[in-house]
């Protein structure tokens, strides 16, 4: 597959992420060599809302992986703000929840900021603003095995959000969730990005769920993971994914994942 060559016009934002050629390589048990990204390029500018679509094993979550600095590139260059750093002000949500069994919701909320050395007293001012912001209020005092898995979601949405990131990396949050769950957490995730102008990257490998959150959507391609499509969706918000507007778009980034039509 041929990548599109990919341009971009002038931003007054500035760029807080950049990749240039990155390339990143695994190795099987036997020693075989699995490139998961292959001469992948991208750039973000200051709060944009992102989202990156693909099939399974295209390198989404190497992708993210590489952001956050948990995994280190081959070959190519990342490079981040000067001020960027996970945990500092990059926060990271994965599909499954990271919350701290041992630690109520409220303590879990309140973990990044008491890790800054923030006192008792603001930071949980701060986690109780957040929790009423996620409809968590009133689970404070509740653990995570009490929660339903929306619920937890919420909190490790909360919990991400309490540092206050300047980039926030979300590995499909929303995919182990009923539909009417995700829903209301995308409303949710819509109206918080509304209000921070938080910078998002959004993995998902749904593409309805891409058009109706993304103000940008990225297309990977197979495995070697390149972007190989970029569509800017200019949907008015809140957005109905049965318009014909939607649905328009949904179909050309269908296409461009080369899916066969029904």
């Amino acid at each position: 597959m041929i990548e599109d060559k990919i341009k971009h016009d002038s931003h007054k934002a500035p760029i807080i992420l950049e990749l240039k050629e990155v390339t990143k390589n695994f190795y099987s048990d036997s020693g075989e060599k699995i490139r998961a990204l292959e001469d992948l390029n991208l750039f973000v500018t200051e709060g944009e809302f992102i989202t990156l679509v693909g099939a399974t094993g295209c390198g989404k979550t190497t992708l993210l992986n590489l952001i956050a600095g948990l995994e280190m590139p081959d070959n190519g260059q990342l490079s981040l703000g000067e001020d960027l750093n996970l945990g500092e002000n990059v926060a990271y949500v994965f599909q499954h929840y990271t919350l701290f069994p041992w630690r109520n919701t409220l303590s879990n909320v309140c973990f990044g900021l008491q890790m800054r050395g923030i006192r008792r007293k603001k930071r949980k001012s701060e986690a109780m603003q957040l929790l009423s912001k996620v409809g968590l209020e009133g689970f404070e005092n509740t653990y995570p095995y009490e929660l339903s898995g929306g619920m937890r979601q919420r909190a490790a949405i909360a919990q991400a959000l309490a540092i206050k990131p300047k980039l926030l990396l979300m590995d499909e949050p929303f995919g182990a969730l009923d539909d009417s769950t995700r829903r209301e957490l995308q409303q949710m995730l819509i109206e918080l990005w509304q209000e921070n102008r938080t910078t998002i990257l959004f993995v998902t490998h749904n593409i309805d769920e891409a058009v109706l959150l993304g103000e940008k959507v990225l297309v990977l391609s197979e495995r070697p993971g390149r972007i190989i499509r970029e569509f800017n969706v200019e949907l008015p918000r809140p957005r109905n994914s049965v318009a014909k507007e939607f649905t328009d778009l949904f179909i050309q980034v269908r296409q461009a994942l080369s899916i066969q039509l029904d």
